[in-house]
C-alpha cells in the first residue's frame, strides 16, 4: 500500500511538471525563479570578492563589453565593481529579506487568525480590532515612519514589512478557522473531550496551512517591491550591505550618462516580481478544484494541434 501512495505522489509530480511544460510562459517564469534562487544561494560564494573590489579602469563601464573580463560583461558601477556580480550577490539579501518577512507575517497572521477564528469572546474582537488599525495606515506610509523612527536595518525592516502584511493571513485564517470549525469532526472531537490547542493545531491547523502558503507565494512579490521601494527611499537596508532597491537608488544620479547602474538591478526587481506572479496565479488555478479543468482542456487541445501538425 505504501509503495502505491509512492507511486500516485510521484505521478502528481511528474503530472505538474508536464503541465507546466505545456505552458511556456509558466515554463519561463519557473526557469527565472529557479535561478534567482541559485544565485541567491551560491552567488557570494560564487562571486567571491568582485562585490567590494573597486576597478577604477571600469568605472562606469558600458554593458557588453569583455575588456575587463566577463564579470563586467553588464557594466560596472561608478567605482568600477562588477555589476552582474553585484546583481547576483543582491539577490540573496533581497529574496532572504522577503522570505523571511512573510514568514514571519503567516507565523503571527495564522496565529492570531486561528485564535480570531476559534475563539468567540472579546479575545477574538481586540485582534481584529488591531488588524482594522493596522489596515487602516497605508502600508508604505507606516513603514516609512517606524523605520524613520527607530532607523534602518534589516531587523527593523524585516519587522515592518511583516506587520504590514499579517492582516491578510490574520483575516484569511479566521474566515477558514470560522468555516471548518463548524464540521462534523471537530465536533466529534470535542465530544471525545479534545482540548481546544489539540483541535486548533491537530485538526483545524493542517486544513488552514496550505492556503496560507498560496496567499505568501503570491504576497511574496509584494514584499519584493515594498523592500525595493524602501531600500530605494535609503530606509531599507544600509551600505556595506545593499538590494536590488539599493542598487536602483545607486544609479539614479546617473541615469543620463549611465544608465545601466540603475537599469539591470530594475530589471531584476520586473522580472521577479513578474515571474512570481505568473507563477503564483498558475498554482492559484492548479489548487483549486473547480478551475483546474481550464489547465487541463489548454494542454488537451495543445496535444490535439501537436498530432494533427
Amino acid at each position: 500500500m505504501t509503495t502505491t501512495v509512492e507511486k500516485q505522489h510521484d505521478t502528481g509530480r511528474f503530472h505538474i511538471l508536464r503541465l507546466i511544460s505545456r505552458d511556456r510562459l509558466v515554463l519561463a517564469a519557473v526557469i527565472f525563479l529557479v535561478v534567482v534562487i541559485f544565485c541567491a544561494v551560491l552567488g557570494p560564494w560564487l562571486m567571491g570578492n568582485l562585490i567590494e573590489k573597486p576597478n577604477f579602469r571600469a568605472r562606469n563601464m558600458a554593458p557588453f563589453s569583455f575588456s575587463q573580463g566577463w564579470a563586467y560583461v553588464l557594466g560596472a558601477d561608478t567605482l568600477g565593481r562588477s555589476l552582474l556580480a553585484r546583481l547576483v550577490v543582491g539577490a540573496q539579501n533581497t529574496l532572504g529579506i522577503a522570505f523571511c518577512a512573510v514568514l514571519c507575517s503567516i507565523v503571527i497572521g495564522g496565529l492570531l487568525g486561528l485564535v480570531a477564528g476559534y475563539s468567540r469572546g472579546i479575545a477574538s474582537a481586540i485582534i481584529l480590532r488591531g488588524a482594522d488599525i493596522v489596515m487602516s495606515f497605508p502600508s508604505l506610509l507606516l513603514a516609512l515612519i517606524v523605520l524613520f523612527s527607530l532607523g534602518p536595518s534589516i531587523t527593523n525592516l524585516v519587522i515592518v514589512l511583516a506587520i504590514t502584511r499579517v492582516p491578510i493571513y490574520l483575516r484569511t485564517t479566521r474566515a477558514e478557522v470560522l468555516e471548518v470549525r463548524e464540521r462534523m469532526f471537530v465536533s466529534a472531537a470535542m465530544a471525545l473531550g479534545a482540548s481546544h490547542s489539540r483541535i486548533l493545531f491537530r485538526h483545524i491547523a493542517p486544513i488552514v496551512v496550505p492556503t496560507l502558503v498560496t496567499i505568501g507565494a503570491i504576497d511574496f512579490a509584494t514584499v519584493v517591491l515594498a523592500e525595493s521601494a524602501l531600500s530605494f527611499l535609503g530606509l531599507g537596508i544600509q551600505a556595506p550591505q545593499f538590494t536590488w532597491g539599493a542598487m536602483v537608488a545607486t544609479g539614479r544620479g546617473y541615469l543620463s550618462t549611465a544608465w545601466w547602474i540603475a537599469f539591470w538591478p530594475g530589471l531584476a526587481i520586473l522580472l521577479t516580481t513578474l515571474s512570481l506572479n505568473i507563477l503564483s496565479s498558475w498554482w492559484r488555478t492548479y489548487a483549486d478544484p473547480q478551475q483546474r479543468w481550464r489547465i487541463e482542456l489548454a494542454r488537451s487541445k495543445k496535444g490535439l494541434q501537436e498530432k494533427r501538425t
